[in-house]
């Protein structure tokens, strides 16, 4: 039989529905009465059951038998019909004796005692209780080992002493059920709410859930990772952190990106055996709504995905802090100052309770450097600004270099960059700072910098090196709103994606207002390393950025700064030779970027624009003639469709022709196909195609057939598969009251 975890070693977990089962009955939470206990009652007839449960998990015998016979008095009292005591402790024959007598003649029966070898086994006997416990579930052995097992495959460097700490800190609350239910019903769940409240961990239990059925897990880091890893014939979940966060939220960079993602959502949502679990940000997401045309489109309707999380009820509140007081092995003196001044009921209710600020206030590398006595105070002044929770730390407990480190980390990949890159752009901007305002600077700076912040700034997963949690990167994004310090950072930009980086932070509006020109002047100096060429000599760069993401950060540069050094950055990025142009990446961009060049009001002020819009479209035109993907080849004639009128008949004729191949190699393509959903939106796309290039019916509805026939093969290759159930047994009665909540903190007192 499989190892299975304490039962009460999780307070939230309910014994009323264990025990209910056991005896048919149904519980309710006890209200505030004599006995101070997390208890449930059932009254039928005239007859009253008061269960009690003591969380004493790794405590002795004689501090449960303790215990009770404090309660002897209110059991008395109270004169049920039968009273049962579920605990945590390991019972014996003898102890239960002991207990029985302590308890006095509301017992009635020693096996009314559960100890913790009999809640075990009620859970063995009724295994949908323990499945409605999520957390419970996923801490069983055997579970465990499934999900680590196929977690592995997914997340290179992940431990089980990681996933047993995530879910020993979660506390399973009404919005796991909803977004289970919804994922279901939708196949796409969005999570969204403030940063903090615990939108990452409520997608990782979510996975954790369905790895454990044997799905799937796929994590993404873009769309394009999706398209490429779909195949109905598998049960797949895809999780995609943050998803909007990763991208500025300017016109130009949503819509590279939003298009792409109405499209995988159509697509999930058609397949039989796909869910997609993604987290963003709440006011990001509805920055995105506003700027974005296809995620404000109401034939998409992505409202229907969005679960938003962050609002918890007291006895969540409550067992979030008691979670993680309990894995952190927080002090038993800190612990009881928390409680003799009533601290804990104040954190439980604090407008701005935060999972995050509690995970930080907890753990033993924070609380520790603060005596016991000045606990309480310091932890409401952290809910009270949280602010601080960085501030304090980031100003006074770390050297420049570190600093240096933090900075260059802001504008790297928010998701992990590569340490071999995050170095090249160290280096380059600490010698830069170090050598304007006098600092010593040493060759170990960037080995010494990653070791004093790993585990309080910073994560290092393999190659990987990333902020610690997304709370950090927005306290360094108010902390970087100065012109001036942006500027120094570009003059010292060694990576065009990093130099990238900054310009869509600059420009998003509120952080260096009218000082554009000033830092549009700033990246003069650096333009051969925006072509592609490094300033160095090496040719680091000639990997980093699309073509068009270069053209479009020089022309934005170019129209802040009307500095001819920056049209003629532009002039070589089209020329240059060594340019892969991809129709995936930069298509449909050099259809804008062509039409803007012609259009007035964009460029009118630009050296010879017609020359150079001349040589994009080019661009375009081979990348037609070389041959597009079905769904590139619909963006771009989309684009095409919109600006006809500032385009070449060279153009036109040669997206023509583009369609009119796709129509006759559908066949073709199809059996190369394992996507029904894939094959579906093909059939749509090549319908809305056919008439621009003037095809006629008969070779489309050709096309359309084959597409079908293999459609049909895939239908009777997949079997669709229902996703996990994790539904509750009951809704909870949410009382909790004052002496409930104190009583729960009273079990980590050790002495």
């Amino acid at each position: 039989m499989p190892k299975r975890k304490n039962l009460l070693a999780f307070p939230e977990v309910s014994t009323h529905d264990l025990i209910g089962k056991h005896y048919g009955v149904r519980f309710e939470a006890f209200s505030a009465g004599p006995d101070q206990g997390i208890d449930g009652r059932h009254s039928k007839a005239g007859e009253t059951t008061i269960l009690q449960a003591k969380h004493y998990a790794g405590s002795p015998f004689a501090t449960l038998k303790s215990a009770m016979k404090k309660e002897r008095a209110s059991i008395d009292a109270l004169q049920p019909d039968r009273y049962l005591l579920a605990t945590s402790v390991g019972l014996t024959p003898a102890r239960k004796k002991s207990l029985a007598a302590t308890i006095g003649p509301a017992l009635k029966d020693e096996k009314r005692i559960f100890g913790q070898s009999d809640l075990n086994g009620l859970l063995r006997s009724y295994p949908e209780i323990e499945k409605s416990h999520i957390k419970l579930w996923l801490s069983s052995t055997g579970v465990l080992d499934r999900v680590l097992h196929a977690a592995a495959h997914a997340f290179a460097a992940i431990t089980r002493a990681e996933i047993e700490a995530k879910v020993k800190v979660y506390a399973q609350n009404p919005s796991f059920s909803q977004s289970a239910a919804k994922l279901e019903e939708q196949h796409v769940l969005i999570i969204s709410g403030p940063p903090g409240v615990g939108k990452t961990t409520l997608a990782e239990m979510l996975a954790y859930a369905y790895l454990a059925e044997g799905w799937e897990l796929i994590p993404i880091m873009s769309l394009t990772d999706g398209f490429a890893a779909i195949n109905d014939t598998k049960k797949q979940v895809f999780i995609f952190d943050d998803f909007l966060g990763r991208i500025a939220l300017d016109r130009h960079a949503l819509s590279m990106k939003d298009s792409e993602l109405a499209r995988f959502l159509r697509r999930i949502k058609a397949s039989p055996n796909a869910r997609f679990i993604l987290t963003t940000r709440a006011y990001i997401f509805e920055e995105a709504r506003r700027v974005s045309e296809h995620l404000a489109d109401q034939r998409l309707d992505v409202t229907k995905y969005v679960l938003d999380v962050g609002i918890y009820t007291r006895r969540i509140r409550a067992r979030i802090l008691y979670n993680h007081l309990s894995v952190a092995g927080t002090n038993s003196s800190h612990i009881r100052a928390l409680i003799e001044t009533g601290t804990i009921e104040k954190i439980v209710d604090h407008k701005n309770y935060n999972p995050r600020i509690i995970e930080w206030m907890t753990d033993k590398l924070h609380a520790n450097g603060i005596d016991a006595s000045e606990y309480p105070t310091e932890f409401l002044a952290t809910l009270n600004n949280p602010s601080r929770l960085w501030d304090i730390a980031f100003r006074n407990h770390i050297d420049a270099r570190s600093r240096h480190l933090l900075y260059t980390l802001f504008f790297c990949a928010e998701f992990g960059e590569d340490l071999a890159a995050v170095r090249v752009s160290f280096e380059a901007l600490h010698a830069y700072l170090c050598k304007k305002y006098g600092q010593t600077r040493d060759p170990k700076d960037f080995e010494e910098s990653v070791k004093i912040l790993e585990g309080g700034f910073i994560n290092i997963r393999g190659t990987k090196i990333s902020y610690i949690n997304p709370s950090f990167r927005d306290y360094m994004a108010d902390y970087l709103r100065d012109g001036a310090m942006l500027r120094d950072f570009v003059t010292a930009a060694a990576l065009f994606e990093w130099a990238q980086a900054i310009w869509r932070f600059a420009t998003r509006g509120r952080e260096v207002g009218t000082t554009n020109p000033q830092l549009a002047n700033a990246f003069i100096p650096i333009a051969p390393m925006l072509i592609g060429r490094s300033v160095s000599g090496d040719q680091w760069f000639r990997n980093s950025g699309s073509g068009s993401e270069r053209l479009h950060l020089v022309l934005q540069l170019w129209t802040h700064s009307q500095s001819d050094v920056f049209a003629e950055a532009a002039y070589a990025i089209a020329e240059d030779t060594a340019v892969s142009w991809k129709p995936w990446r930069d298509g449909t961009h050099l259809i804008e970027l062509t039409a803007n060049l012609r259009e007035g009001g964009y460029y009118d002020n630009f050296p010879d624009r017609e020359r150079l819009a001349h040589m994009l479209e080019c661009h375009v035109v081979e990348m037609l003639r070389s041959g597009v993907d079905t769904d590139d080849l619909e963006q771009m004639s989309d684009a095409i469709e919109e600006a006809e009128r500032l385009l070449s008949p060279d153009l036109i004729s040669a997206t023509q022709s583009a369609i009119q191949k796709e129509i006759e190699l559908a066949g073709k393509r199809a059996a190369e196909t394992d996507s029904e959903s894939t094959l579906e939106e093909r059939i749509s796309s090549l319908s809305k195609l056919a008439p621009r290039a003037s095809v006629p019916s008969g070779r489309l509805d050709q096309a359309i057939a084959a597409i079908n026939d293999r459609i049909r093969a895939i239908e009777e290759e997949a079997e669709r598969e229902d996703g996990p159930d994790f539904t509750p047994a009951k809704p909870e009665v949410d009382v909790f009251n004052d002496a409930q909540l104190r009583d729960l903190f009273a079990s980590l007192l050790t002495d």
